[in-house]
């Protein structure tokens, strides 16, 4: 072993605290990098390699009702390689024991053949064509053999052999599960986006069956497009939107819309910006403490660089052996983030895997993304570091003998304020804190960055809790929402007010359309509601209610007429894609700064008059008594009519059991971090102060000053940095939170910006705690100060 290897080692375990702690910052920094990256890496390549197994279709369309022999049609098409029609119908499930509202949605699966494309891979059971017969139409009377998406079987402890009832077409069927089953169009399986896996599933029954239940024989009503490779799929949906035009087209779209690739591919991109953030904060923080670090050392070992230099060594060696120290302690953070990152993203992928569902998902990290981490870790090393490998590079022999010139003392910024008056304690923390500027601010920013990240990681919470509230208290205040398959007579409002428990009822219909304004168009629906609806209010990102719709015109989320270039005034050309498909001009009266969704509005009698037909509903908003829930889902059961009841209370529920514990783990891994970057500024920046101020803290010592007055000399810097850093970091926060929301934001989805009181409070009590923790440590270092060691010095 060299003799400068030796040193190595020996400095190491000098300084083994201090290199502890920035060991750590870098393993947090590079363990949030790999954990995120890994499981994003994970999660799209089980997508990919289920999309490519699965046969994933490429285009998607809905209609109310088109023949068999149109599918040969849309096969013709350029572009087009493979179709695949079928038959979907969402439908009210029931499972004996249970009283929720459920949904499912029946999806004719061919049991003389196989499908082509969105092919359903059975997990547990039997498949459809063993569990129907050869015949593939039913097993006894009203029973039906079903496959059952895992999500749903999983949320409920369905096994192969459980029953269910479905209303289908007006008349309860019986369902037999066959087996738990997986498709890569229902990857995520939730209503309307919703993370609510218990009160929806998907139920594939035989196609047969499903068509005779409603008279559909020879039709279909949704069908799959697989498409040539560099097809145009905007050509494509336009083409197939013009065959399917004259059978009651509702939908046309490719896999960027469909609901369970967007969900996919949101979390995807949310992660990145996760994974992109954090850990550049973290190791900036690291090299702001090995640049600290290695100055003082550099500035300690002054006369062993210039021993080293008599004796011959050049000034290469000399600067390899402390980048060499740097890249050991580095290299230690990056193998304990790389162990840490690959423990964590396989608990992250274990989260994943509740929502999102493939046959095969396991974490991995790609060598790619451990190159990426090796390098960055080396980048952090080297840009810490350089300018005080430089300064041993350029200090000459002669110059390193001699002890560091005094630094050039005047008054400080206080002082000459008028702040004479102030104590000599402080005064002389002050100075020391002024006459190092650039370690002074990075100090700050250093415990400013663990204050933001705290507030980062709790603020998912305060934005869900502002979401929530204003969705499912200011907007929706209803209780139960009842949709009919078809609109009806609003006549039908006068039944739904005398079912159990029933305190107020709202009429509304939702029409699906196109929005066309020039060249620009825009899929969605327009939202008839009730004028001056108290059950179904439109509340914007402030927690105002935006429109009460009094007028005839139509309402629209900002974002929504920012795609389509409309401003207030505007008239607005309206295809409306449902039923008798015309197309009908509105005007835009006013835009709404919505949270979710690119969404319209009317008042429902005025949406009507606009399509030229009668006082029409498709849903109805109810206020219930409270404990009558119950009794109302049940009575709803026996409408035939009454396709799908929708529970706040339930959702609600349930989207909170998954989302609590999910932001709770979060913002305990956020504080840890925190906890680990304020630890190791406040620390390093202590026992730097420490080595720095031996001589004059034993002086102090000497003269008559307690241990607690030369203490609080020493620890009084840090408190200010400290105090400094707080107010600091909760602006650093918000613009972090700012900045992250800003990233997130899609035209589904705009993330509030909201930092509640507590969660400031949390920020700056984990930061102080660290700090106490940190002092305390130093402080019982200076109590142990050997007086006669320091007062030693070299004339």
């Amino acid at each position: 072993m060299q003799a400068l290897d030796r040193k190595l080692l020996r400095d190491l375990r000098l300084m083994w605290s201090q290199a502890l702690t920035i060991a750590l910052v870098v393993a947090s920094g590079i363990g949030g990098f790999v954990t995120t990256l890994s499981a994003v890496d994970s999660l799209a390549l089980a997508r990919d390699r289920y999309y490519a197994e699965g046969r994933f279709a490429d285009v998607f369309a809905s209609v109310k009702r088109a023949p068999r022999s149109l599918a040969a049609q849309l096969r013709d098409l350029p572009g087009v390689v493979d179709v695949q029609p079928t038959i979907e119908h969402v439908v009210r499930i029931e499972i004996p024991g249970k009283t929720d509202a459920l949904l499912g949605q029946l999806i004719g699966l061919p049991t003389r053949h196989a499908p082509r494309m969105n092919l359903v891979t059975v997990r547990t059971g039997r498949a459809l064509e063993d569990a129907a017969g050869a015949g593939g139409q039913r097993l006894a009377g009203d029973t039906l053999p079903a496959l059952v998406s895992a999500a749903f079987a999983d949320a409920h402890g369905l096994k192969p052999g459980a029953e269910l009832t479905a209303l289908v077409n007006g008349k309860k069927r019986t369902l037999v599960v066959s087996g738990i089953a997986l498709s890569p169009e229902f990857i995520f399986a939730g209503l309307m986006g919703m993370p609510d896996l218990r009160g929806f599933g998907v139920f594939w029954v035989p196609h047969d069956a499903l068509a005779a239940a409603y008279d559909m024989t020879g039709a279909f009503n949704r069908v799959a497009l697989k498409l040539a490779p560099g097809a145009d799929e905007r050509e494509v949906v336009a083409r197939v939107e013009a065959v399917l035009a004259g059978h009651g087209s509702r939908e046309a779209h490719g896999r960027a819309e469909q609901a369970s690739h967007t969900m996919l591919d949101n979390e995807i991109k949310e992660q990145v910006v996760l994974g992109t953030v954090l850990p550049a904060i973290f190791l900036g923080v690291a090299a702001f403490l090995l640049n600290v670090v290695v100055s003082r050392l550099v500035a300690t070992q002054r006369e062993q660089i210039a021993a080293l230099k008599a004796l011959g060594y050049p000034n290469r060696a000399i600067g390899v052996h402390y980048l060499k120290l740097v890249l050991v302690i580095v290299l230690a953070g990056l193998a304990l983030g790389v162990a840490l990152g690959d423990w964590m993203g396989t608990k992250l992928t274990g989260l994943y895997a509740e929502f999102f569902h493939f046959p095969s998902f396991t974490h991995r990290i790609a060598p790619p993304l451990l190159l990426v981490s090796f390098a960055i870790t080396v980048a952090t090393a080297v840009l810490g570091t350089l300018n005080a490998i430089v300064a041993t590079v350029r200090l000459a022999p002669a110059e390193a003998m001699r002890p560091p010139a005094p630094g050039r003392y005047r008054r400080t910024l206080v002082e000459r304020l008028g702040g004479r008056r102030i104590g000599p304690a402080l005064r002389m923390i002050l100075r020391q804190m002024e006459r190092r500027p650039l370690r002074t601010t990075l100090s700050i920013a250093g415990v400013a960055a663990a204050v933001a990240i705290v507030i980062m990681g709790n603020f998912i919470r305060d934005a869900i809790d502002y979401v929530v509230d204003a969705q499912f208290n200011l907007a929706m205040r209803s209780d139960v929402i009842v949709w009919l398959a078809e609109p009806a007579d609003d006549a039908a409002r006068l039944a739904m007010a005398r079912l159990p428990g029933v305190t107020a009822v709202e009429s509304g219909r939702d029409v699906p359309v196109r929005f066309v304004n020039g060249h620009l168009s825009e899929r969605g629906q327009i939202r008839g509601h009730t004028r001056r609806a108290s059950l179904t209010r439109i509340i914007d990102l402030d927690l105002r209610e935006a429109s009460r719709l009094d007028g005839d015109g139509l309402v629209m989320t900002d974002r929504l007429a920012a795609k389509l270039a409309l401003r207030v005034g505007d008239p607005v050309q309206v295809e409306v894609l449902d039923g008798r498909q015309r197309t009908v001009t509105t005007t835009l009266t006013t835009t709404v700064r919505e949270m979710m969704g690119l969404n319209a509005y009317m008042e429902r009698r005025a949406l009507n008059r606009l399509l030229g037909e009668g006082d029409h509903s498709t849903w109805y908003a109810l206020g219930l008594e409270r404990g009558s829930e119950a009794a109302l889902v049940a009575a709803t059961r026996e409408r035939p009519r009454i396709v799908g009841t929708f529970s706040k209370a339930t959702l609600l529920r349930n989207m909170q059991e998954v989302s609590a514990r999910n932001v709770r783990i979060m913002s305990t891994i956020m504080t840890l971090f925190a906890t680990v970057i304020a630890v190791g500024v406040v620390y390093n920046n202590a026992r730097i102060a420490l080595a720095e101020r031996t001589w004059e803290l034993a002086s102090l010592r000497v003269l008559g000053f307690t241990r607690a007055e030369v203490s609080g000399l020493l620890l009084g810097e840090l408190a200010i940095s400290i105090a400094v850093a707080l107010p600091l970091g909760m602006a650093l926060g918000n613009g972090l939170v700012n900045l992250i929301a800003g990233a997130l934001a899609s035209d589904q989805f705009l993330l509030p910006v909201v930092i509640r009181p507590p969660t400031y409070a949390w920020a700056a009590l984990a930061v102080l705690a660290s700090g106490v923790a940190s002092a305390l440590v130093v402080r019982r270092r200076v109590d142990r100060l050997d007086m006669v060691a320091a007062l030693k010095t070299r004339e």
